[in-house]
């Protein structure tokens, strides 16, 4: 007989109370483990879904501003040697970044101005397909967005100031252009420019090939984005890289804030699930004084006593460990189809994370019983054989 078999004996007589700690258990560690899947997965969604609300990363061609007054009359700032990026060739190096997998979207821009009915407008030559992703928020109020290249998508207050409507035609150099859509007020630029196919405004103007700009977002929980801007600015010398602060924090905040949150809830699930071993060996120390002098007065040192019972609170956050840890990986996917996160979600079965699961689980209900254990290795054979 040794100090597992003893401990494994003892949970097998008291099995209702095994039991029923080993399933409250279980519960809290399928509980951890669930959040903690859905918690990648979230995060990893959230930041996804907030790339839509706009770029993080500007690649613009570097330009000399001069601030212009005479005789006291400003005469507004004055831009040297206007220059434009290769579509193609920037596209392609922040494409071959190392860290490219951390980017989501790539779209370059080429603003031109024109008169639309004597009135001056500018319109923005752009990637639809890469323009909705980033940004989600469209909403078109009438039409469609445009498919056909000749095709054009007018902000609300641009449509408003010029009267464009439905089909309306637009000249912009010896091309002509059609309204085939009008957007929804978004609140910022977008209401008051024309915006159409990027290659369609490159030829009307002569500037094939060429972009003013190129908007990124970056997906920043995987790396830090100043090693995203690092690479960009190796891979594009001499080209001016920009990253917007202020949109970085503001989505790294909401990402962090989710996960902290669920750590904070896993924290209290695993520490109430501790202090109910260390609650139910306490109360399995009280009740088998008598036991436990009987293997005092069979030679059993204190140190072996002690073991005993730490074996027994480990043996349950093993069995614990294992169980939860595989249903809380099926029961993760249940919890992301409630919230509608299940479509792409991907979540890896990890063999050493379940083992590692186990073990940790094994060493803190071993800690949690150390002073049920302590107080059981402190009964004297004669004061327990006596009193009982």
């Amino acid at each position: 007989m040794n100090i597992l078999t003893i401990a494994l004996r003892n949970a097998r007589k008291k099995w209702v109370r095994t039991l029923l700690l080993l399933l409250v258990f279980t519960l809290g560690v399928v509980s951890i483990v669930a959040l903690g899947f859905v918690s990648r997965v979230v995060g990893e969604g959230l930041e996804k879904k907030l790339v839509s609300y706009g770029a993080n990363i500007l690649v613009s061609p570097k330009s000399e501003k001069l601030t212009v007054s005479y005789g006291g009359f400003a005469l507004g700032d004055m831009l040297f040697d206007v220059s434009y990026l290769d579509e193609a060739s920037t596209v392609a190096k922040i494409d071959g970044i190392g860290l490219r997998q951390n980017i989501s979207v790539i779209a370059p821009k080429l603003v031109v101005m024109d008169r639309v009915k004597d009135t001056a407008v500018a319109v923005v030559g752009v990637r639809f397909e890469q323009e909705k992703l980033l940004k989600g928020y469209w909403l078109v109020e009438q039409g469609e967005v445009p498919t056909r290249p000749e095709g054009l998508l007018v902000g609300s207050a641009a449509a408003a100031k010029l009267g464009l409507k439905l089909g309306d035609a637009v000249p912009l150099g010896k091309h002509s252009l059609v309204v085939a859509g009008i957007l929804a007020p978004t609140g910022n630029e977008d209401d008051n420019v024309l915006l159409a196919h990027l290659a369609t405004v490159q030829q009307a103007t002569g500037r094939h090939g060429q972009a003013n700009f190129v908007e990124v977002a970056a997906l920043c929980s995987g790396c830090p984005i100043d090693d995203i801007v690092a690479q960009l600015a190796t891979g594009l010398p001499g080209v001016e890289i920009k990253t917007l602060r202020n949109i970085v924090e503001q989505r790294m905040y909401s990402v962090h804030f989710v996960k902290r949150l669920i750590l904070s809830v896993s924290l209290v699930i695993l520490l109430t699930g501790c202090s109910m071993v260390g609650i139910s060996m306490l109360s399995a120390v009280n009740e088998r004084k008598k036991e436990i002098g009987i293997l005092r007065s069979l030679g059993f040192s204190r140190q072996a006593v002690f073991s005993i019972f730490c074996a027994e609170a480990a043996s349950i956050g093993l069995l614990a460990g294992v169980v939860g840890y595989v249903a809380g990986y099926a029961v993760s996917f249940r919890i992301l189809a409630v919230l509608e996160l299940a479509e792409g979600a991907v979540i890896a079965f990890e063999p050493l994370h379940l083992l590692a699961t186990a073990l940790v689980l094994a060493l803190l209900t071993s800690l949690a019983s150390l002073f049920p254990a302590w107080k059981a290795a402190a009964i004297e054979p004669s004061e327990a054989l006596v009193t009982l």
